[in-house]
């Protein structure tokens, strides 16, 4: 069960309205006000979604990922590589932990002016997953 709203303050509803977090028995739920009614969807239902659609992007693009990291990082040895590659492996349990913790609040606003942003219909279901097209690592 996640403790944290992942993406909180990066979820709308359908009409761009942002949706607010809160808890219900300990349990973090993304509220979407539906004329007057509150509608409580548990988060981990929109963040798990979320991060599986991140997830397949990078595993889909993994050596661009991977030279992408080695350029941030300025390395580009044998051993920085297969350090950044294992951890694209690990992304599974990653998603997990992140449930469980959350994203720091510098790289949620980051994600937020990179303009990530997650729509999500009444019931929950996440509608679109807005990514940034192209992160330039030179900038």
């Amino acid at each position: 069960m996640a403790r944290i709203a992942v993406f909180a303050g990066l979820v709308v509803d359908e009409a761009d309205n942002p949706v607010d977090v809160t808890y219900v028995g300990g349990v973090p739920h993304y509220v979407i006000n539906d004329a007057g009614f509150l509608r409580h969807i548990p988060s981990e239902k929109v963040d798990r979604h979320v991060l599986n659609v991140m997830q397949e992007g990078v595993l889909d693009n993994r050596e661009v990922v991977v030279q992408g990291m080695l350029q941030f990082l300025g390395k580009d040895d044998l051993f920085t590589k297969a350090a950044v590659d294992a951890s694209i492996g690990q992304m599974p349990e990653s998603i997990n932990t992140l449930l469980d913790t959350g994203l720091p609040e510098d790289a949620r606003q980051w994600l937020g002016l990179m303009g990530l942003r997650i729509v999500i219909d009444l019931h929950g279901d996440v509608v679109e997953v807005v990514m940034p097209s192209s992160i330039d690592l030179d900038e």
